[in-house]
């Protein structure tokens, strides 16, 4: 059993329900900016051997929040470890980022490719469930242990990963994966229909183990033709909500999507099939947070969406920013719906100072419209 929360802001955000401020946290909030998480990455040796280690896992999570007054923490892993699992090969070489040994690039390969045993993946669970109980280090006025903040978990989305595992690694063009996609779509279905329960699977695992949240993050959905994106990354996205636990252990755990450059296709993303959409969606910073709204309705919170380079900036620009974001949201009354976010992930040379200007400007921004200030 888990303590309870003491701040709960980010989970009822998510689910539209009243809060005193608009929690704020961030992608990538466990990074290379932070001068402990390079000390701690050093210790570990690689990424992996990083991302492998419970307690190495554990302590880089947690670094944020010991600088940051963030309202969720964000299981430190990568989103390529489950096709890893399938067998792919994954390593990061220094300055080159993911490489997979065996990408899928024929009908041999793909015909070999499986949903993993979840054993493969124990170390991510061991993970969420050491970070939960990290957590729970502060007491409430009775004296009880609670937990400081929630603690999310995540997967990349079906498309994403099959992007990695027949490219073998980033890409600037997508040519061999749009290739087959194009050439041999039964391919390519057979690819994502894996992925979409491998990645339920992970996801409910980690759910299981002690995360309150899960994110799928759909990073690469937005390079798809309008069609193709409906037929290769939102379908398999729907079947991956359709298969994740909505509830677990008398508590609402909330499903959040991403889908970088979706724009385009936002009711539909909101839309859901059989009663089944995400709770949350993630928006760029291309996308104004008030015609978002708008277009999805009451029913969708929303998550975003900074420019992740305005940190780069002064303080006050900085601020001000940070208050246009909210302000085009709009409707700050209690229940709005709003986890405020970046629009993509924080780059590793932002001055950590930078955040620090943010965390505090969204809480005191947001208090202040709360109470009618």
């Amino acid at each position: 059993m888990f303590a309870p929360l003491q701040n709960d802001s980010f989970l009822r955000a998510c689910l539209r329900q009243p809060t005193e401020h608009t929690p704020v946290w961030l992608m990538r909030q466990a990074g290379r900016y932070l001068a402990e998480y390079r000390e701690t990455r050093a210790k570990a040796g690689s990424f992996m051997g990083l991302a492998t280690n419970t307690a190495f896992a554990t302590e880089v999570t947690l670094q944020p929040l010991e600088r940051y007054a963030l309202d969720a923490a964000i299981l430190f892993s990568d989103i390529l470890t489950v096709p890893d699992a399938m067998g792919l090969g994954l390593s990061f070489a220094i300055g080159e980022g993911p490489r997979f040994a065996h990408p899928l690039r024929d009908e041999a390969d793909v015909a070999k490719l499986a949903v993993p045993d979840m054993d493969k993946l124990r170390y991510v669970f061991d993970a969420v469930t050491s970070i939960r109980k990290a957590l729970e280090t502060t007491t409430d006025a009775q004296g009880r242990r609670v937990g400081r903040v929630p603690l999310i978990g995540f997967s990349g989305s079906p498309w994403t990963l099959a992007c990695y595992m027949v490219e073998g690694a980033g890409s600037d063009d997508y040519r061999l994966v749009k290739t087959m996609l194009y050439r041999r779509p039964d391919l390519m279905h057979r690819i994502l229909e894996i992925n979409a329960d491998a990645v339920a699977l992970y996801l409910n695992t980690q759910i299981e183990a002690g995360a309150q949240a899960v994110m799928v993050f759909d990073s690469w959905g937005g390079v798809l033709a309008d069609g193709a994106f409906q037929e290769f990354s939102l379908a398999y996205n729907r079947r991956v909500l359709k298969q994740l636990r909505r509830e677990h252990a008398g508590a609402r755990i909330p499903h959040i999507v991403f889908t970088k450059g979706g724009g385009l296709w936002l009711e539909q993303i909101a839309q859901g099939v059989d009663g089944v959409a995400p709770d949350v969606i993630g928006l760029d910073w291309t996308m104004n947070l008030g015609t978002a709204r708008a277009r999805v309705g009451p029913g969708t919170a929303l998550q975003g969406n900074l420019d992740p380079n305005v940190l780069f900036a002064g303080p006050d620009t900085i601020a001000r920013e940070a208050r246009r974001v909210l302000d085009t949201y709009g409707a700050h009354a209690p229940g709005s719906g709003h986890v405020f976010n970046l629009g993509h992930g924080i780059s590793q040379h932002t001055p950590p100072e930078a955040v620090s200007v943010l965390v505090d400007t969204v809480h005191e921004v947001s208090r202040r419209i709360r109470a009618g200030g």
